[in-house]
């Protein structure tokens, strides 16, 4: 098949790494492209790729750009994974004739009028990351359960095994709390550094430390709430990682802080890389977590339990690595890429020949 994902991101994250991810692996057995905005998306894939403006949900010379691209590289399925691209997206596929397939990889109530026309009326179909989001979207009582395809994100096991040795780090902490990801509000990074930091009161513990990898609009925020709280040097803040294996791999504990999420890729990662989680009941995040069997939940913005949690896997190493192992075993048994990139291609197919 012919596939064509679209992805106008200003920056790298999870929805650009799952996008790399599944058009590499797509591109093993099919013709993939890509749409994108800035160097900083474009620059990873190895692909046949085009740039463009995307400066808005609107944007004719993109449209009729994409358009052209669309029928001459004679494209079968339009896969757009940003926001900003399903109306484009949906309006190039109607101009041509090319069904579009929505990725989306977060828990979102669709409220208003204008979101029925993207998500329904434009496309041909949904991807999603989670059941959660499946159950959110059918609230809405106009999108019918088989236009939604629940698909797990995939993990590429042999590149991780690969990448986590390329520049081993030195563990930064006798044991070593980390959070990946934008450093924006919604992934809740104050909560997870006041939460620490109730932690070390309550227990005086010396040995733990946070190592918070990523960048964002509110990273020096972030930065000023750890210092004022007597955290400067038990919270490291090393900033986007190119390659953040070899941190997560040095790693014992994940956290995901996230008021709202999808099945983010990077606690899928850090299982597999031998953490113990600890998340907040975020979007799918239950699908994977058993909570007290392979890692721990807990409601978001709840400082006592974050800081309880984090005190039972600290000073209890036996109990880390007994989560950290079975939470592995998930990933390794029911999160392959072969599996992903097949039921993507299967529904590409099954939406183009209904088309």
């Amino acid at each position: 098949m012919k596939l064509l994902f679209v992805n106008s991101a200003r920056e790298w994250g999870g929805t650009e790494k799952w996008t790399r991810m599944a058009a590499r692996k797509l591109s093993e057995k099919h013709e993939v492209s890509l749409v994108y905005r800035k160097e900083v998306v474009g620059e990873n894939f190895d692909l046949p790729k085009f740039r463009l403006p995307c400066l808005s949900h609107v944007d004719l010379y993109t449209l009729f750009r994409m358009v052209s691209i669309i029928r001459k590289h004679g494209i079968e399925v339009i896969i757009p994974t940003k926001r900003k691209d399903y109306l484009l997206g949906g309006l190039a596929g109607r101009m041509t004739g090319t069904p579009m397939i929505v990725r989306l990889g977060a828990d979102r109530k669709l409220r208003w009028p204008w979101q029925r026309f993207m998500y329904h009326t434009l496309s041909s179909g949904i991807i999603v990351n989670a059941d959660k989001i499946k159950k959110t979207l059918l609230e809405t009582g106009y999108i019918p359960a088989n236009k939604i395809r629940v698909i797990y994100n995939g993990l590429d096991t042999a590149e991780l095994d690969r990448r986590r040795s390329e520049k081993p780090v030195a563990k930064p902490f006798p044991v070593t709390i980390t959070g990946l990801g934008r450093l924006t509000w919604n992934k809740g990074y104050d909560f997870l550094i006041k939460s620490f930091a109730r932690f070390v009161e309550q227990t005086g513990n010396r040995d733990a430390g946070l190592v918070i990898i990523g960048d964002g609009a509110q990273k020096e925020e972030f930065a000023k709430l750890a210092a004022e709280l007597g955290l400067r040097e038990r919270v490291l803040f090393p900033g986007f990682q190119q390659n953040p294996y070899p941190w997560l791999a040095a790693s014992d504990i994940f956290a995901v802080t996230s008021t709202n999420e999808g099945l983010p890729n990077a606690l899928l990662e850090a299982m597999y890389l031998g953490n113990a989680p600890v998340s907040t009941r975020a979007g799918g995040v239950d699908e994977v977590i058993d909570d007290g069997q392979n890692g721990l939940l807990l409601d978001y913005g709840d400082e006592e339990a974050l800081s309880k949690a984090l005190q039972s896997l600290v000073e209890s190493p036996e109990r880390r690595t007994a989560l950290a192992e079975k939470a592995k075993a998930l990933i390794v048994e029911q999160f392959s890429m072969e599996r992903m990139a097949s039921e993507i291609a299967a529904f590409c197919r099954e939406v183009a020949e209904k088309r």
